[in-house]
């Protein structure tokens, strides 16, 4: 992909969730369409694997119900690791990491839309949360010094990369030797059609962004990461992507078969994957 192409979708996707994050609740989930607001987000999180008992312990606003998984769920936490969160949103991830780690745990967030950063440090106040820290970045060159992170996470935000190789790399670049990555993301068991792959709003649905399952695998391998293995993987239906704004809209408009959609539907899986950095 040529570097106008990657800042151009850069562009579209910080524009996109500048939106997302004045309106405060219309989203990009994968699972179900997100303009019903809070109860909805509640509800995608739910079916995603997040638990009440989370769900209730972060600040109202914190939960835009954008992800495909529950990166916390697996990252076993310890109390004092410090964790960066990749593409933090409105803080969600971040906040049940900081209950995990502790007073002296420290939590980051790295995100590219200042309209994001601002509300994660609004609802940061909010809940008087003095071990979170948001900072404005790309998450390709994250302002995270190195060899400083006992854990990276990301929810569903990686997809979104233009250089995935590049975050990956980055990510280990931050990590401490015996550091680990968990990561909730999209990925693909078939090819797109044509049509999807280069539409903006599947691209910020996570849709066209997506790479195969084997070579987001193999990506993370490349870079250096260690003991590489899928902890869970889930198929997402097409009348679930049908249901989201984003990439609904590219699919929606396809003249194409039924059965076909099903099949670009079963192609699309949500992933949970862990790597360790071994030096």
């Amino acid at each position: 992909m040529k570097e106008e192409e990657e800042e151009e979708i850069k562009k579209e996707v910080r524009k996109g969730y500048a939106r997302i994050a004045k309106k405060r609740s219309c989203c990009r989930t994968h699972v179900i369409s997100c303009c019903g607001g809070a109860n909805l987000a509640e509800e995608t999180s739910k079916r995603i694997g997040y638990e009440d008992e989370e769900l209730e312990s972060v600040p109202e606003g914190a939960n835009l119900g954008l992800g495909c998984g529950n990166p916390i769920a697996l990252a076993s936490l310890k109390k004092g690791e410090t964790v960066v969160d990749l593409g933090a949103g409105a803080g969600f991830d971040c906040f049940l990491a900081a209950n995990k780690v502790g007073e002296k745990g420290k939590i980051i967030g790295v995100d590219m839309t200042p309209e994001m950063v601002e509300k994660a440090r609004e609802n940061s106040k909010k809940g008087n949360y003095e071990n979170v820290e948001f900072r404005l970045g790309e998450i390709e060159n994250m302002p995270v010094a190195d060899n400083s992170a006992d854990v990276v996470i990301s929810n569903c935000v990686i997809n979104l990369s233009p250089d995935k190789k590049r975050v990956f790399r980055e990510a280990f670049r931050v990590l401490k030797s015996g550091g680990r990555l968990m990561v909730s993301d999209i990925v693909l068991l078939k090819e797109l059609p044509g049509h999807i792959k280069s539409s903006t709003a599947a691209y910020i649905g996570c849709i066209s962004g997506a790479i195969m399952k084997d070579e987001y695998i193999d990506t993370m391998k490349e870079v250096g990461f260690r003991e590489v293995r899928v902890m869970d993987e889930t198929v997402f239906p097409i009348k679930w992507m049908g249901n989201d704004p984003t990439s609904g809209v590219a699919i929606n408009k396809t003249s194409m078969p039924k059965e076909n959609l099903k099949e670009i539907g079963n192609s699309v899986v949500s992933i949970k994957v862990e790597g360790k950095k071994i030096k």
